[in-house]
């Protein structure tokens, strides 16, 4: 779920507004960025397996560092951690490590049945989303449309620049998505491991959009909860 998670991100700036989208997006694409570096190294695995499942051709077999329950939960602490650490802005580190988290949740409803609890544990969940290609992007779309209608809705252009770089990102990952869909297969799993690295292009994108953007002042006052919960 690709810009299923981006749309996460986009939406999250709404809940801490002092969050970079950077950084937002760093967080619910962590386990996307760790996974092709791990690929490369041999660490963990996958298999290009055409009718896997009717969305994807890989066989997500062996991915218990990145895409475990247990070291997600890992990851988002650390990422919460470090970043309250540099920030000390507490909603900021509480939204990134929900962040981080979100991307499990989502891949546990997008995939067979392939997701680990814990490294060495044989047990797997996922909901199967993908054997349906139009179920997927209806909800995949959905979601990214939200995402990006909520961040419009809480951050303004400061000049030329705020516009076009943020559509333009919305642009490029919908088409990345596309390809993704309907492109052929990848080679082996080593290119796909270099191909995956792209998508740390998106972090520094992030960053220069937000700096390109500024937070509503008419937007909604934030829930009492979140105020209660962040003291």
């Amino acid at each position: 779920m690709f810009i299923g998670h981006c749309a996460v991100g986009l939406a999250a700036k709404r809940i801490a507004p002092k969050v970079s989208l950077g950084t937002l997006v760093l967080s619910v694409q962590l386990l996307d960025l760790i996974w092709p570096i791990l690929l490369i190294l041999g660490i963990e695995h996958v298999r290009i397996d055409p009718g896997n499942t009717a969305f994807t051709p890989l066989d997500f077999y062996d991915y218990p560092i990145s895409h475990s329950l247990l070291t997600v939960l890992a990851w988002g602490a650390l990422f919460g951690a470090a970043y309250f650490m540099i920030r000390h802005y507490a909603r900021g580190a509480w939204v990134l490590a929900a962040g981080v988290l979100s991307h499990w949740v989502l891949d546990a409803i997008s995939h067979r049945p392939d997701m680990p609890l814990a490294p060495g544990v044989s047990a797997y969940v996922g909901l199967g989303l993908w054997n349906s290609v139009a179920a997927t992007m209806i909800v995949e779309g959905l979601l990214f449309a939200f995402g990006v209608a909520v961040y419009v809705r809480t951050t303004s252009a400061v000049d030329r620049t705020g516009r076009l770089a943020f559509w333009t990102f919305a642009g490029f990952l919908f088409v990345f998505w596309l390809l993704n869909i309907f492109g052929p297969p990848p080679p082996d799993a080593n290119a796909l491991g270099w191909t995956g690295l792209a998508l740390w292009l998106f972090v520094p994108w992030g960053y220069w959009i937000d700096r390109h953007r500024t937070v509503r002042t008419d937007r909604p006052v934030e829930s009492l909860m979140w105020k209660h919960f962040t003291k």
